[in-house]
């Protein structure tokens, strides 16, 4: 046992002590109480609130409740007023058998503060059972010389009620012969006798019958009955006498059935058939006969049934020897049962709450209580669970066990526990129970939304289109349920003139945020602002995270030329000195772009000049430099145009012009540019010139030509289109000619294109019809010079 002992760890020690020590954390009332069995289910019992002095409605706020010591529902209790009633009928001989008196023993449980009150409640007998003989007839032997007032044991009846409703008395049929007497024995049983009244003549009367009937103390009583009957037998001069009047004997409960209990002897002087011995059970209950059975010819028990030391742990047995000429005698067995470790510790919970709240201080989550059957050191237990729990198993009062949390718990730590409670018993070989109970840390929200960053920089190329997706923000909950629902938000810039509310918007579930309007860089290049994500707890948590969006550049501004300013006055115009030599800077152009980054790095490139090699930009300064020496020969005045353009892409650009001036010195007085446009704008006004005349001249052609198609329809409503000229009044549609130089007479004219002229001209007002004065327009036609125009076109 001490080396048992030693092997226990020094936390299940400290816990052994505690339970043999009794500590407890219950009031240490003991509460009595008593119903009749068989009562209606629902009978009251006591109210429990005045009983213990309570306050009205405490047993309700402290959750009352009932537990039974074998674990079943016999008792119903009624928090709210109380009551305890019965949630069964109670029966006390299948609760308790023979024992007096029934006792129900059971626990009356509360919390806030944990306390138990132990109660019991007696359950008084009913005269429900009438009494029952084993046999229903006793075959009894008697000498025909039995003495007078001689004493014959009978076997007495069985009831299972108790107390007065148990056996009283027994009685027997009016007879010459025998009278009852009864006896007690030291268990306080009743026993019937049979006395010997009157001397019995075998040749008078062979067999005699009597009925036996048992009577027992109930109102009404209630009785059964067998009958005796009496063989009177011939003289027999010797009784059977046993070697021992009691046997005893041990028995371990595993011992096979079959064995051999023990063996009686018992030896008869006599001879011949009185000498022969027979042996049986005598007044034996039925748990003896179900378990034993006797040799009758050798006095050997024999088991026959498996032992139950946890059920009944001794047995009496009364033997009877009886030789052939019906006498006998008695002896008595007594049979130990000795305990094995055949039954493992139970664990019975009382109650047990596998939900319990996070961060809640010292909690009770279970009571149970253990038991084992067996006896000794198989009966001893220790209760411990693992060590590397946050919980403390702590003994109470009859072997009642507490089990609750250490302090707080953090359900983000660990949501679950799985413990395992161990019941061992100190037998050998050792046994042991395990229970395993799963306990659930529920969420209370004390953790508040986290982002997965402190700041998020969130990248948008302006002239986006509204809304257009910016970024996501994301937060997390370690709780779990509703207190781990995140809800986003737009919390009030610190910058109150910025108008957050019309730049971005935020999607109160996902954290996506969009921009409401499009954004210019140039206005606008970067704002910050705050997202706030809110949990569904009660309370509320939350936190913050800065945003700031970088507005990015696009290249939408064209650059702009600071100088020479392009303000349509004309061009700007700069001397240069014909001594000038080569690289000799002329002027700068100067100029910005709105955008930023490449987007704003120009170059600069030389797209025209009068004389293209006479002068060049320097492509990263915009300086306009002599590329040669100056000559005599190199025209007075020279238009160039500078290309400014920038790194964007695609990339934007703008023109510069500027007029040169050659000098012979900067001491001849500057005279103004004459208003008489440049080669290039003459060549280019001429151009335009040309291009007026071609589309004047197309147009009169075309003109002509419907003018032409007209007067052939005319003609054809005509008897004939060829003859003299037609009197009267002439034809609008006809060309007159007068004043000086000109035609003095109406002709009428066809237009045709002279498709061989080399010299491109359009021949018109030719005659088609000739007049009578032919000679005369000869004359006159001779006597007309040709005339060229500006166009390149005659008329003849």
């Amino acid at each position: 046992m001490e080396d048992r002992w030693l092997h226990f760890p020094r936390q299940r020690q400290v816990l052994l002590i505690f339970l043999f020590w009794g500590v407890s954390l219950a009031d240490f009332g003991f509460g009595r109480y008593s119903v009749t069995e068989e009562t209606e289910r629902g009978s009251f019992v006591v109210n429990l609130e005045k009983d213990l002095g309570l306050e009205k409605g405490e047993l309700a706020a402290r959750h009352a409740r009932v537990v039974s010591d074998d674990n079943k529902q016999h008792l119903l209790l009624n928090s709210q007023t109380g009551d305890l009633f019965t949630n069964e009928k109670l029966d006390r001989e299948k609760m308790c058998g023979s024992t007096e008196p029934c006792i129900l023993y059971f626990q009356i449980l509360m919390d806030n503060p944990f306390q138990i009150y132990q109660a019991e409640l007696r359950i008084r007998d009913i005269n429900d059972h009438s009494p029952v003989f084993q046999d229903k007839e006793m075959v009894l032997k008697i000498l025909e010389n039995a003495a007078e007032g001689t004493v014959f044991q009978l076997e007495r009846a069985q009831d299972s009620d108790g107390g007065l409703n148990g056996i009283q008395k027994y009685t027997i049929n009016p007879n010459s012969f025998f009278h009852i007497k009864m006896t007690d024995n030291e268990d306080g049983i009743i026993y019937p006798q049979l006395v010997l009244d009157k001397a019995l003549d075998w040749e008078e009367q062979h067999e005699i019958s009597l009925t036996l009937t048992a009577l027992d103390g109930g109102s009404p009583p209630r009785s059964g009955t067998t009958t005796v009957h009496i063989v009177v037998v011939d003289i027999n001069d010797n009784a059977p006498q046993f070697g021992k009047a009691i046997y005893e004997t041990q028995v371990r409960e595993n011992s096979p059935v079959g064995s051999l209990i023990v063996q009686v002897s018992a030896s008869d002087v006599d001879s011949g058939i009185y000498a022969q011995v027979s042996y049986s059970f005598f007044d034996a209950s039925e748990d003896i006969r179900k378990t034993f059975q006797i040799n009758p010819f050798s006095g050997e028990i024999i088991l026959r049934m498996l032992l139950d030391y946890e059920l009944i742990k001794s047995y009496k047995i009364n033997i009877q020897a009886i030789d052939g000429g019906g006498l006998s005698a008695r002896c008595t067995v007594l049979v130990e049962v000795l305990d094995t470790n055949d039954n493992p510790p139970e664990l019975i919970m009382s109650s047990f709450s596998n939900y319990i709240d996070e961060n809640s201080p010292e909690t009770v989550l279970a009571v149970f209580r253990i038991k084992d059957r067996d006896s000794g050191e198989n009966g001893k237990m220790v209760c411990f669970i693992e060590d590397d729990l946050p919980f403390l198993l702590k003994p109470s009062i009859e072997n009642f066990y507490i089990l609750t949390t250490q302090g707080a718990l953090d359900r983000e730590s660990r949501s679950e526990y799985n413990i395992t409670i161990t019941v061992t018993d100190l037998g050998t070989p050792k046994l042991k129970t395990q229970h395993s109970i799963t306990v659930l840390i529920s969420d209370i929200n004390d953790n508040a939304p986290t982002f997965n960053q402190t700041s998020y920089t969130l990248f948008i190329l302006e002239n986006n289109n509204p809304t257009l997706h910016l970024g996501t923000v994301s937060a997390t909950d370690r709780d779990s349920g509703t207190n781990a629902q995140i809800t986003y938000s737009l919390l009030p810039p610190q910058d109150p003139h910025l108008p957050l509310a019309s730049l971005v918007s935020i999607n109160a579930d996902n954290g996506q945020l969009f921009a409401l309007r499009s954004l210019d860089y140039e206005v606008l290049r970067s704002f910050e602002f705050r997202v706030g994500a809110t949990d569904a707890g009660s309370p509320r948590l939350s936190s913050e995270a800065l945003v700031r969006v970088v507005v990015v550049d696009d290249n939408d501004n064209s650059p702009f030329v600071l100088y020479p300013l392009q303000n349509g006055s004309g061009p700007c115009t700069e001397l240069v000195p014909r001594a000038a030599e080569a690289g000799y800077l002329v002027t700068k152009v100067v100029a910005v772009d709105g955008d930023s980054g490449q987007n704003a790095w120009l170059s600069y490139q030389l797209l025209k000049a009068t004389e293209p090699g006479l002068f060049s930009v320097w492509a990263h300064n915009g300086e306009v430099r002599t590329a040669r020496l100056l000559s005599e020969r190199d025209a007075a005045k020279h238009r160039l145009v500078v290309l400014v353009k920038d790194n964007g892409e695609p990339p934007m650009s703008a023109t510069v012009t500027l007029l040169v001036l050659l000098v012979d010195g900067f001491s001849q007085p500057y005279l103004p540019l004459p208003e008489v446009a440049p080669e290039e704008t003459q060549t280019d006004s001429l151009t335009i010139y040309l291009v007026i005349a071609l589309a004047s001249v197309s147009s009169l052609f075309l003109f002509s030509v419907l003018l032409f198609v007209a007067m052939r329809l005319c003609r054809r409503n005509r008897a004939t289109w060829v003859g003299t000229v037609p009197e009267g009044h002439f034809p609008s549609h006809l060309v007159d000619v007068n004043g000086t130089g000109t035609l003095t007479q109406s002709y009428q004219y066809e237009v045709c294109l002279t498709g061989a002229s080399e010299s491109s001209e359009f021949k018109f007002l030719n005659p088609v019809i000739p007049n009578i004065q032919a000679q005369g327009s000869r004359k006159n036609n001779e006597e007309k010079p040709n005339f060229q125009n500006s166009f390149g076109f005659s008329i003849q």
